[in-house]
């Protein structure tokens, strides 16, 4: 028998907000999240690209002086969207052999491998670090929260690109349908605002180039667009059986009603032209979630603001929606945070969440010229979505040909 899997706690840390409400009112106000880098490394290593989406609160100032020297930033901020998104479930009373943790990233501890790189360089072996390997593991996200929660039942953690974390959230349905844990803390987390990924992402051409004007440089679907906006953050889910979360009188904002992945096999960067895997994994989502491309009433696309990404992501949902595409409101809310990489799917999650239970859609900021190419029906200013029961779903995909969606329904 399939159990119905709910959200019950939310918690982020983004370029727009110190947690998921603060982001979630920050979107819906028309806000961007990127601003011009300060640091002194711009210049030394002249950068083509001078600005990223910033933690709007820096870890340090919620985090113990103790816990910023032993977690990596991606691990930092981890915990703390962690920390909120189980205080927002209430703090459930469950044996920790019943809670299982699936968490992602995209890269990892990238700031401590390099800094331990420099000090190994310039300062010798004796220098480095003892706690560097547990510090860049990808795991160690997952280990910090499992270990701070507690969580035994499992730790997990699942590393694809920008597809990471949605892809987490799959996993966490998956193993709560097969009774693994009753309680999950799923989500992802990213902290590469690195002199070294913002070269070698402008080096590919993926990175937008507009230093004279950051905040509209994340511009979806406009026929101007140039490229995304490297970003920051995390975002948790806390997830659960319904029976469960009846039983401890939780308050439910959502329900988790299906997950899937797919892989392009096309290209290690470049997505699928035609979408067409892109597109199976939103068929075979509603599918699990019991529900046909007609039953969607809101999107939260993927959109990074790249010039064939976007496109690809266009032909992907006309596969799946057809005729009905134009109907759909379709938020792309990388215009506000960019894009937070393994951290992004989700963050766009509780976006989606928070559509549903709160009836609106978020906007799609610095859209001046929608691109004909690409006619959907993309929402500019926050939008009431109607009453009764509605479905909704966020897409993720990620270099290596990964596709990651997730599908919510509305909980009453």
């Amino acid at each position: 028998m399939t159990k119905k899997i709910v959200v019950t706690g939310i918690g982020a840390t983004s370029p727009l907000g110190g947690t998921a409400r603060d982001t979630w009112n920050a979107l819906l106000a028309g806000e961007s999240g990127i601003t011009r880098l300060e640091q002194e490394w711009v210049e030394r290593y002249e950068l083509p690209v001078k600005f990223a989406g910033q933690a709007k609160v820096p870890a340090a100032d919620v985090l113990e002086r103790q816990e910023i020297k032993r977690l990596d930033p991606s691990s930092q901020f981890a915990l703390i969207a962690a920390r909120e998104a189980w205080a927002d479930a209430g703090a459930p009373d469950v044996d920790p052999l019943r809670v299982g943790v699936d968490y992602s990233t995209g890269i990892g501890g990238l700031w401590t491998l390099l800094d331990a790189f420099e000090t190994l360089k310039e300062k010798g072996p004796r220098r480095v670090l003892p706690m560097t390997i547990p510090m860049i593991m990808p795991n160690g996200a997952a280990a910090a929260i499992s270990m701070n929660i507690p969580s035994r039942a499992y730790a997990r953690t699942v590393v694809s690109a920008c597809a990471s974390s949605t892809e987490a959230l799959a996993n966490a349905y998956e193993h709560l349908q097969q009774g693994l844990a009753d309680v999950v803390i799923a989500g992802g987390t990213e902290a590469v605002v690195h002199p070294l990924p913002i070269a070698a992402f402008a080096a590919m051409q993926a990175l937008s180039r507009r230093n004279d004007d950051p905040a509209t440089a994340s511009r979806p679907y406009d026929s101007e667009r140039d490229g995304f906006v490297l970003s920051e953050g995390a975002g948790a889910l806390v997830l659960e059986t319904e029976e469960h979360a009846l039983a401890r009188g939780a308050r439910i904002y959502a329900e988790l009603a299906g997950a899937a992945v797919t892989a392009d096999s096309y290209h290690i960067t470049a997505p699928d032209p035609e979408g067409s895997a892109a597109a199976r994994a939103m068929l075979d989502a509603l599918e699990q979630a019991g529900a046909t491309p007609q039953d969607v009433h809101h999107i939260n696309a993927h959109a990074t603001s790249t010039p064939v990404g976007d496109i690809a992501e266009y032909n992907a949902m006309l596969r799946v929606f057809g005729d009905h595409l134009p109907n759909i409101p379709v938020s792309a809310t990388k215009a506000a945070t960019g894009h937070l990489l393994g951290g992004t799917g989700a963050l766009e999650a509780i976006f989606t969440i928070l559509a549903l239970h709160e009836r609106t859609a978020p906007p799609t900021i610095n859209l001046t010229n929608q691109d004909p190419a690409i006619p959907l029906d993309v929402v500019t200013t926050p939008r009431k979505l109607p009453e009764g029961p509605l479905l909704a779903i966020s897409n993720s995909f990620g270099f290596g040909g990964h596709n990651a969606v997730a599908a919510f329904r509305t909980y009453s």
